[in-house]
């Protein structure tokens, strides 16, 4: 996984992969900045929260809790913009390690080719967002702070200098997406964000520069009918970051409970597979991860849970991460023909 990576020396070094939520398709502003208001609905609210290696780290486990709000606007005969913002926070293990960011984006969808029902659209996105990161120094341990025998003393000089335990930096992000719509219950869509493209520093030494890795997103799913009441939802997502490579791929099926033309009802059952790559670039299989789904309505509610499946799994008793999503659209009087995928 892109989880947080420390390493410390004498010059204060900390680096740092991005977050990552196993229901990616339910944290589209955190994916790409692309997917800003490209929806069914107005108005899409969500919220992520995300709990990892608790079985191990107890009360230090990684915890990641993130919100967005985006809309969409007509312009023209079918194409949109979108806007929209994001907050995330991130805090990691006993050093508290953590990462706060909030940004804004904007996209324009440009309808391609097609008709009232078939249709084509290219989407450019942008996201401009400013960042904190801290660490609490005195949480941390050194080996010029043990003696050898199992003793501890906190007040010892660690040799360590870092000149600032917190600093704000810029971010900016851009992404590109097509999607296509081949009739109400059939969509397809890819897409491919570049993250950091100003490569902040993220030293704590005032005397070091760090750049932040830049991170290429590549994702594809779809939402394609089975019968009139299934349905089934591939979706694919590659994180590159640095020497960090993370796949995620999988599928759900979904199942239509709808009993009237006023009400929408379905049930989703997933299951997905990590794979990533390890310090020698040999393939990891990181973990199993079961997802589910609820939508009533406006009201969409997803958990998910990681099964380790990787050598940590003997520490770990097979235990990961489990994860909720919640998302809740406000929805208007669409009469232009334009449907977009499901997310």
């Amino acid at each position: 996984m892109l989880c947080s990576v420390f390493v410390l020396s004498g010059l204060g070094r900390i680096e740092a992969q991005d977050i990552h939520f196993s229901q990616f398709y339910m944290s589209p502003l955190n994916l790409n900045p692309a997917l800003t208001g490209v929806m069914n609905c107005k108005i899409r609210m969500v919220a992520n929260y995300r709990n990892q290696w608790a079985s191990i780290l107890r009360s230090n486990a990684f915890n990641t809790i993130g919100a967005s709000y985006d809309q969409k606007f007509a312009t023209g005969r079918n194409d949109y913009f979108g806007i929209g913002g994001r907050l995330f926070t991130d805090v990691v293990g006993q050093s508290v390690f953590a990462t706060t960011s909030a940004g804004l984006s904007g996209s324009y969808s440009r309808k391609m080719g097609g008709d009232r029902i078939r249709s084509h659209y290219l989407v450019l996105g942008a996201e401009a967002a400013i960042a904190q990161r801290s660490l609490n120094f005195a949480s941390l341990q050194f080996g010029t702070q043990h003696d050898g025998a199992g003793g501890f003393d906190p007040t010892a000089d660690s040799g360590e200098n870092f000149g600032r335990d917190q600093f704000l930096f810029a971010d900016l992000n851009v992404g590109l997406l097509w999607f296509s719509i081949l009739d109400r219950s059939n969509s397809w869509y890819a897409g491919v964000a570049y993250s950091h493209i100003n490569r902040p520093n993220m030293s704590f030494a005032d005397f070091a520069t760090i750049p932040l890795f830049t991170k290429v997103t590549a994702h594809a799913g779809g939402d394609f009918e089975l019968t009139d009441d299934i349905g089934i939802l591939p979706g694919v997502v590659m994180f590159s970051q640095g020497p960090h490579f993370q796949l995620n791929f999988g599928t759900s099926l979904r199942f239509d409970f709808n009993t009237n033309r006023f009400e929408e009802q379905s049930f989703q059952f997933g299951v997905w597979t990590r794979i990533g790559n390890r310090p020698d670039n040999s393939i990891l299989n990181d973990a199993l991860i079961l997802s589910t789904r609820f939508d009533y309505n406006q009201f969409g509610i997803g958990f998910s849970y990681d099964i380790n499946t990787s050598s940590l799994r003997n520490a770990t008793n097979g235990n990961g991460s489990f994860e909720f999503s919640l998302i809740y659209n406000i929805c208007g009087p669409e009469d232009r023909g334009t449907y977009c995928p499901r997310f």
